[in-house]
């Protein structure tokens, strides 16, 4: 399947299950802004377990970085597009070997670091991605202590 009929696909989905997202029963919305309703299906346990153990970041839940959180609208419009797509690649099981974050993922991830952490970036280059310098804090090699 092409990329754009696959991104079709995967927002007119979204768009038609917005409704039950939006107004379903309310402590669900709750309930899959959790970590742990993300590991339930997704094929991501290094991931998950490594993001157990990055420090101060593992009080977060993985919506408070890789959602977009400039409003609830925006918020879940793309809650329910990712969560499609990833349950279409999941149940297709086209699931890659190693998950990659796209470049609309990266910028949502930049946006959400310097949302956070707005007063110590204030004086820096916020072009610069972020894990660039922090390459720990990344899902890979949270917990690795590199050896030159």
């Amino acid at each position: 399947m092409k990329t754009s009929s696959f991104l079709f696909i995967t927002i007119l989905i979204s768009i038609l299950l917005m409704p039950l997202v939006l107004f379903g029963k309310s402590d669900s919305q709750g309930r899959s802004d959790a970590s742990s309703y993300c590991i339930r299906c997704h094929v991501m346990q290094a991931e998950y377990e490594a993001w157990m153990h990055s420090g101060a970041h593992r009080r977060k839940e993985c919506v408070d970085c890789h959602l977009p959180n400039e409003n609830q609208a925006v918020h879940y419009l793309w809650k329910a597009i990712d969560g499609m797509k990833d349950l279409i690649i999941f149940h297709s099981g086209k699931i890659p070997d190693q998950i990659k974050i796209s470049s609309h993922g990266k910028k949502v991830l930049q946006s959400n670091c310097i949302r956070c952490h707005d007063t110590t970036v204030m004086l820096m280059d916020q072009d610069r991605k972020c894990w660039n310098c922090h390459r720990r804090i990344t899902h890979l090699h949270t917990g690795i202590t590199e050896t030159f």
